[in-house]
């Protein structure tokens, strides 16, 4: 039996982006991929569940333990950035996915803190459908 890719979500706050992510995923590849959802947060990781991802962890040690385990990393651009997301996405976290040898599909969203320049103007939908056009790219998978 084939081994299904990772595919890891990695949110914060209340998991919508993450939710968002994982939702999307799910139509896109069916169940021929595993969503590993990792919340800074339960709620997060609650709603990464109930929108499709199979299992799901929370908090900051549980990123850094589970976050190699996939062969992508998606999630919005702050989940790099020490401090962001009002602080829940510490150093070690920001540390651990950067480190992370997977790679990294980050969705460009501007935060209170910080603005992207050079990018034109996209509303998330259409980040989240780049984003899973380069899973599919990067899996070899087709999109359902």
């Amino acid at each position: 039996m084939e081994k299904k890719p990772i595919i890891v979500v990695v949110d914060g706050l209340g998991g919508g982006i993450g939710s968002q992510l994982c939702t999307r995923v799910r139509q896109a590849f069916g169940h021929d991929v595993e969503i590993l959802a990792l919340g800074t947060n339960a709620s997060a990781t609650e709603q990464m569940i109930k929108a499709g991802a199979d299992r799901g962890a929370s908090g900051e040690n549980a990123i850094r333990v589970s976050i190699n385990l996939g062969q992508i990393i998606l999630g919005p651009i702050g989940i790099v950035l020490p401090d962001a997301m009002m602080g829940e996405i510490t150093p070690r976290i920001a540390r651990a996915v950067m480190h992370a040898s997977s790679k990294k599909i980050l969705l460009p969203v501007n935060q209170p803190h910080f603005i992207l320049a050079g990018l034109p103007p996209s509303s998330l939908s259409r980040c989240i459908e780049e984003a899973v056009a380069l899973v599919a790219s990067e899996l070899g998978l087709a999109v359902h």
